[in-house]
């Protein structure tokens, strides 16, 4: 039998952090939330040694623990939605500390369902952070570049791509939508290409625009990319699927990045994708890591995926940072640019699921989510609900401008 707590206090946290490491019991850390958990019979050890080294434990709960603990990443309140019953330790939206039975693993086990995945809780780690990196001095270059990003521009690339009605992957609209982003970045000056990707039985497609840069052989390849397509899981494939924010943002904002970029000359070389079938299982992502020849893999310096990155979900602005200890470099870069450029508060976390960055991780590349901080808030996403009056412009304009910063400052842009 084993015993937790969950201690929500900064510092008492940290504190608990060193004890559990010193004293034989296990922590994991979500945000502001640290669950602490050892075997029964080592619990009264661990207090007494933790209450020694100055740590107040008097005001929080000992749970005895049936089964065991786990973690569960999850998209949007799938998880939830499906096991409302379940016993809940610690919820912070995408990421869940959940106890489970023996029998309740073997059923959750034997599910088939996509949207989330479950795991045993990694001991002693950090599931998600939330830092608050030192601001950087800005550039007169880069803030004239950054000052570009125009909602007037994005909000205009946000209704076209909404009013497809549907960007079904296998729709005739998804098509319609692929050529219209594709007119768009050809009237921007990228090279583009449409690349058929097999989605289940269907066949579909993936968006690739590249801008070449000026320098030598010796150029790297920075990436930013999005889906393009929406579903509508709860009414079918033929409902309205609108995706304003799943995924029309990240869509709308590569658009955006591109035409900011296009007015520049940059060292390396930029390239934008918008894929299809992400909705479906990442089938366009991990179609185009795996058709990578190996030479341009190994010149990609940095992925930075947008997903649902324009519904606010709670009261204070906020940005996930998700990618593994492959993308730390990239995470800190990023980080460091929204305390440069924004008001977000800044979430990481080395555990990624279920969108276009994965495929990149798998295979060793640095690749970053971006994407809303309490994005399992949005209960729209997925229904003909998420639509135009869900969106905060003021955050999908910070997360660009985020992003935009970093890919400017990897490309080692100059004015053209």
């Amino acid at each position: 039998m084993w015993k937790y707590m969950v201690l929500s206090d900064s510092s008492e946290k940290r504190s608990a952090e060193e004890s559990a490491r010193s004293f034989g019991a296990h922590w994991a850390r979500l945000g502001n939330q640290t669950v602490v958990w050892t075997f029964s019979e080592e619990w009264n050890v661990f207090t007494s040694k933790a209450r020694q080294a100055g740590i107040n434990l008097d005001q929080q709960e000992e749970v005895e623990l049936k089964g065991q603990l786990y973690l569960v990443i999850q998209t949007g309140r799938s998880f939830l939605d499906t096991y409302p019953d379940v016993r809940i330790v610690i919820d912070k939206g995408r990421y869940l500390v959940v106890a489970l039975l023996p029998e309740e693993v073997r059923r959750f086990s034997e599910s088939k369902d996509n949207w989330w995945t479950m795991r045993p809780l990694p001991m002693d780690s950090i599931i998600m952070d939330i830092i608050k990196p030192v601001a950087r001095a800005t550039p007169p270059s880069m803030n004239a570049n950054i000052e570009a990003v125009s909602q007037s521009t994005y909000s205009s690339y946000l209704i076209s791509l909404v009013n497809f009605l549907t960007r079904y992957s296998l729709s005739s609209q998804f098509i319609s939508a692929m050529d219209w982003a594709e007119d768009k970045l050809q009237s921007f000056g990228y090279q583009t290409d449409l690349r058929p990707i097999d989605v289940g039985d269907g066949n579909s497609y993936n968006l690739v625009a590249d801008r070449l840069g000026n320098g030598d052989e010796t150029r790297k390849l920075v990436l930013v990319t999005a889906h393009l397509d929406s579903i509508n899981i709860r009414d079918g494939v033929n409902a309205p699927a609108p995706g304003a924010d799943d995924n029309a943002s990240g869509a709308a904002g590569v658009l955006e990045i591109a035409r900011v970029l296009a007015e520049y000359s940059p060292k390396h070389d930029l390239r934008l994708i918008l894929f299809g079938g992400e909705e479906e299982g990442l089938y366009g992502s991990r179609q185009y890591v795996s058709r990578l020849p190996k030479e341009e893999r190994t010149r990609i310096s940095a992925v930075i995926n947008m997903d649902m990155v324009a519904t606010l979900n709670t009261a204070s602005p906020s940005v996930l940072l998700e990618g593994a200890p492959v993308s730390r470099g990239l995470i800190k870069e990023l980080a460091e640019e929204a305390a440069t450029y924004t008001s977000l508060t800044i979430q990481t976390s080395e555990t990624p699921f279920n969108s276009d960055h994965v495929p990149f991780i798998d295979e060793l590349i640095p690749a970053v989510l971006t994407i809303e901080g309490t994005d399992s808030s949005n209960t729209n996403i997925h229904t003909a609900n998420d639509t135009l009056d869900h969106i905060n412009y003021e955050l999908a304009l910070d997360i660009l401008r985020m992003n935009l910063a970093v890919t400017s400052k990897l490309l080692e842009i100059s004015d053209s």
